[in-house]
C-alpha cells in the first residue's frame, strides 16, 4: 500500500464525502460522530486496505475466472462460485502492515468486545441499496480475532446475494470495494430501527420506532416481531403503541466464547414494552436531528445498554412510496392478519419456502410465503408478485426489500407457512396487512382505486420525473408520466468510473462514448416519444477527482460547490464536453426525444459559448431538439430576460441550489437546516419571476428540485404562476398529479 493510502481511519476523521474510502456505513458513522450524535466509538479499515490485499494476493485473475460466464439466475451455480471465491479470500494472507494496524487500533480502543461490520463502497446509497449483502460480526474480542473478522467481511463481498446484485446492476465486481468499521460493542438491553418517515404511507409528519429485547440482528432477520411506536414529529408525542410478545432474544453467549445465542426471556417481561416513554422521545429527538442534518428521511439503527442510547447506523430512506389514505379496505374476511410492510394489492399462487435453497420454486407472479426472508431470498423476491412472512416487522429484511422492489408485502402474520398451502391462490393486501383466499380486487368491493385514479388524472401542467438509473427506465416509463424532466448524468458517469480526460489520454474515448450512449439510449427508448431532458454532467472537482485518473486533471478546491462546474467547465474543457455531445448525437440518430439541459450557468456569455459549442457539433435547436437551461444561480433570476434572449426553449429551476445561493446557506448544514426553506419569501419571489418572465417570452418553465414533492402549497403557487411542468421523483407522480389537478381546478373556478 502506498504511503498516502491509509489502512485505518477513526470515525472522527471521516464524513459523508468519504464514501469511496470508507463506504456508506463508515461515512455515516464518521458524519454522526462529527455531529455529536451518540455513536459508539471506533475505527474503519478502509477500502484501500481491501484493494491492497486483493492486489498483493493476486486474487483478481482467479476470481474473474470463477465469475466468467456465470448465470446469476442459476442459484446453485452462483452459490458454488461464491463459496470458491470466499475460500480463496480466507486462505490468502493479509498484508502484515494491515494486520498490525488493525491490532494497534483495536488496542488503542481499549480492547474488549467490538462489532465488525461491512461497508461496501456502493452500499447505503440511494442508487445502490439492498440491505444486508455483506457480513456483520458481533461480540468479537481479541486483536487477532478482529483481524480475522475483517478478512471475513472482505470475503462477504462475494456472497452469492452480493454477486447477484452487482450482476443485476451491471457493477464491475472489482470496482466495488469494501471498508470495515470496527465499533465498540453495545451490550444491548434493547435495540431497534426507526424511520423519520412513516415507511408505508410515506407520511413525513411521523417518526416510526421498532424495538425488541437484545441485539438488533433479531429484528432485521425477521426472527422477532417488534414493538411499534409512532410519534408525531412536530409535537413530539407518542400517537400509538403496539407491544408485541417476545419470548427470546439474541445476546452474547453466557458461556466462554464470542458467539451469540438465542436466550429465553422471563415470562414476566415477554409482554412488556421494550423501552420507556422517555427512551421513545429521546430516540425521536435524535431521529429528528439526523433528518435535519442530512436533509432527507433517514432509516436509523439504535441500541440501548446500561449507559444509555446509541445510534449505530443511519442511511437515507430509499423506499418512499406514495399510498393513498383514501384507498378502500377489502371487506372480505381475511385468512391472515399481519403488519402492512409494503403497499399494494396482488394475487397469485402461494409458494411456501422453508429454506432459501428452495428459491427456484418461485416463478414470476407467485406469492412468496416464508417464515422470514434473508438476503439469500432476493432472487426469488424479485420474481414474486407479493411476499408474506410469519415473523418480522416493518423494518425486517422482507419489508425493506419489498418496498424497494415495489411489491406488496405483509409481515408478522404468525402462521402463514402453516395456514397456506402450495399453489393456493391468495390476494395480498400490503396496504392494510391482510391476506385473503382467492382473487379479490378493491373494485369488486365497490371501492375506488384512488391511487390509480390520482395518477391517471388529466392535467394541463405536465408531470415529469427525475431519473438517474437506467434499470428503472422501463418501469417508470409505464407510469402516467409526461416524460423525464431531469435525467442526471452523474450516476451513469460514476458507473463508467473514469475521468473523461483520462479516457482520452489512454485512447479509450470511444469506450466512454459508447457506454454513455448505451445508458442514455435506454431512457430515450423507454420514454419515446415523450421528451427526456438530459442534464449534462454537473460533477464538481472533488467528485471528478474520485474517478480513476481524476487526480491528474482536477485541482483541489476549498469550496467545490461554487467552483469549477457546469457551463464554466464545458467552455474550458471542450474535449470532455465533446465526448458527451457525441453520445447524445448517437442516441438521437434513433430516438429524437433526447433533449439537452445545461446546468449551473453563471453568466449570459457562458450560455452563448456553450450553445455555440453544441451548434458547431451538430446539436442545433429544431422542432425535435430542445435546449434548456437550469436556473439555480441568482444571476439567472436577475438577468432572466437576457438569458432567454440568447435563444433557449426551456428553463428548469433547481430549487435546492437556488435556495442555497439566495439564502447563503449550505444546504447540508444541520445548524441552519430550519432556515433552509424553499418557501422563504426571497426564494418565492425568485421562483415567481423566473416562471412569469419565461411565460411572457414564450419559453417553457419547469422545476426539478425537491420542493414540490415536500410542499404541496408551493406546487399550487407554481401552477398559479403558470409553470409548464413539474418534475418529481417516481414515488410522487400520482400525488403531484393530484395536487396539480386541485390547483388547476381552483384557478378555473375563480
Amino acid at each position: 500500500m502506498q504511503q498516502n493510502q491509509q489502512a485505518i481511519v477513526w470515525f472522527a476523521d471521516v464524513g459523508k464525502e468519504d464514501i469511496p474510502l470508507v463506504g456508506g456505513k463508515g461515512a455515516n458513522l464518521g458524519e454522526m460522530t462529527r455531529s455529536q450524535i451518540p455513536v459508539p466509538p471506533g475505527f474503519i479499515v478502509t477500502a484501500n486496505a481491501y484493494y491492497d490485499f486483493v492486489e498483493k494476493s493476486a486474487l483478481a485473475p482467479n476470481i474473474s475466472a470463477i465469475l466468467q460466464n456465470i448465470d446469476p439466475e442459476d442459484s446453485k451455480v452462483l452459490q458454488q462460485a461464491s463459496n470458491q471465491i470466499k475460500q480463496l479470500i480466507m486462505e490468502a494472507t493479509m498484508p502484515e502492515a494491515t494486520a498490525q494496524a488493525i491490532r494497534e487500533a483495536y488496542q488503542k480502543m481499549g480492547d474488549g468486545l467490538v462489532a465488525v461490520r461491512s461497508s461496501a463502497t456502493a452500499e447505503d446509497l440511494p442508487e445502490a441499496s439492498f440491505a444486508g449483502q455483506q457480513s456483520t460480526f458481533l461480540n468479537i474480542v481479541g486483536a487477532d480475532q478482529v483481524a480475522r473478522a475483517v478478512q471475513e467481511c472482505w470475503a462477504s463481498l462475494f456472497e452469492a446475494r452480493a454477486i447477484y446484485y452487482r450482476e443485476q446492476q451491471h457493477f464491475d465486481h472489482f470496482k466495488v470495494g469494501i471498508a470495515v468499521p470496527v465499533q465498540r460493542m453495545v451490550a444491548s438491553e434493547s435495540s431497534g430501527v426507526m424511520f423519520t418517515v412513516e415507511p408505508i404511507t410515506s407520511d413525513t409528519s411521523k417518526i416510526v420506532i421498532e424495538a425488541i429485547y437484545g441485539l438488533g440482528e433479531g429484528l432485521v432477520s425477521g426472527e422477532v416481531t417488534p414493538d411499534l411506536y409512532i410519534i408525531d414529529k412536530a409535537a413530539m408525542t407518542v400517537l400509538s403503541r403496539k407491544v408485541s410478545l417476545q419470548e427470546k432474544k439474541l445476546a452474547r453467549a453466557l458461556a466462554e466464547g464470542t458467539g451469540n445465542t438465542w436466550q429465553a426471556i422471563a415470562t414476566t417481561s415477554q409482554e412488556k414494552p421494550k423501552i420507556s416513554d422517555a427512551d421513545i422521545l429521546a430516540l425521536a429527538e435524535i431521529a429528528r436531528r439526523l433528518e435535519d442534518h442530512y436533509q432527507t428521511p433517514q432509516d436509523i439503527e439504535w441500541a440501548k445498554d446500561e449507559n444509555g442510547l446509541y445510534i449505530v447506523q443511519t442511511r437515507p430512506v430509499t423506499t418512499i412510496k406514495e399510498v393513498s389514505e383514501e384507498e378502500s379496505e377489502i371487506e372480505a374476511e381475511p385468512l391472515l392478519h399481519g403488519d402492512a410492510a409494503s403497499p399494494g394489492l396482488a394475487t397469485g399462487p402461494a409458494k411456501i419456502l422453508l429454506d432459501p435453497s428452495q428459491i427456484d420454486l418461485v416463478k414470476d407472479g407467485d406469492v412468496l410465503v416464508a417464515e422470514m426472508t434473508t438476503p439469500d431470498f432476493v432472487p426469488a423476491m424479485k420474481r414474486a408478485a407479493a411476499i408474506v412472512t410469519d415473523r418480522g416487522g416493518r423494518t425486517s429484511h422482507a419489508a425493506i426489500v419489498s418496498r424497494e422492489l415495489g411489491v406488496p408485502c405483509v409481515v408478522g402474520t404468525g402462521e402463514a407457512t402453516s395456514i397456506l398451502h402450495n399453489s393456493q391462490v391468495v390476494t395480498v393486501d400490503g396496504t392494510y396487512g391482510k391476506v385473503f383466499d382467492g382473487k379479490l380486487t378493491r373494485n369488486s368491493q365497490g371501492s375506488t382505486a384512488t391511487s390509480l385514479m390520482r395518477e391517471h388524472l388529466k392535467t394541463r401542467t405536465r408531470v415529469y420525473v427525475n431519473l438517474a438509473q437506467p434499470e428503472l427506465a422501463d418501469r417508470v416509463a409505464a407510469r402516467n408520466v409526461d416524460g423525464v424532466g431531469l435525467l442526471r448524468a452523474e450516476f451513469i458517469i460514476g458507473q463508467i468510473g473514469k475521468h473523461p480526460l483520462y479516457m482520452i489520454k489512454t485512447g479509450r474515448a470511444e469506450e466512454y462514448i459508447d457506454k454513455l450512449a448505451q445508458d442514455l439510449g435506454t431512457f430515450a427508448k423507454a420514454f419515446h416519444p415523450r421528451p427526456v431532458v438530459y442534464r449534462t454532467t454537473d460533477f464538481k472537482t472533488n467528485e471528478y477527482r474520485e474517478l480513476e485518473g481524476g487526480a491528474e486533471f482536477e485541482d483541489m478546491e476549498e469550496n467545490p460547490m461554487l467552483g469549477y462546474r457546469g457551463a464554466s467547465r464545458y467552455i474550458t474543457d471542450i474535449e470532455s464536453f465533446k465526448l458527451e455531445i457525441e453520445a447524445i448525437k448517437r442516441v438521437r440518430q434513433e430516438f429524437n426525444n433526447l433533449w439537452v439541459m445545461i446546468p449551473f450557468v453563471r453568466t449570459v456569455s457562458e450560455l452563448i459559448s456553450t450553445k455555440q459549442i453544441l451548434e458547431d457539433s451538430g446539436l442545433k435547436r429544431s422542432a425535435d431538439f430542445k435546449l434548456w437551461m437550469m436556473v439555480e444561480v441568482p444571476s439567472n433570476i436577475f438577468l432572466m430576460e437576457k438569458f432567454l434572449e440568447v435563444g433557449i426553449d426551456g428553463i428548469s429551476i433547481g430549487s435546492n441550489d437556488l435556495t442555497q445561493l439566495i439564502l447563503g446557506i449550505d444546504r447540508d448544514s444541520s445548524k441552519l437546516a430550519k432556515t433552509f426553506d424553499e418557501r422563504n419569501e426571497a426564494v418565492l419571489a425568485a421562483l415567481e419571476r423566473a416562471i412569469k418572465v419565461s411565460k411572457g417570452m414564450g419559453v417553457t418553465s419547469s422545476i426539478c428540485g425537491q420542493a414540490p414533492s415536500v410542499y404541496p402549497e408551493l406546487t399550487e403557487k407554481l401552477v398559479a404562476w403558470g409553470i409548464t411542468s413539474i418534475s418529481v421523483s417516481p414515488d410522487m407522480i400520482g400525488t403531484t398529479r393530484a395536487i396539480i389537478a386541485r390547483a388547476e381546478a381552483k384557478l378555473q373556478a375563480k
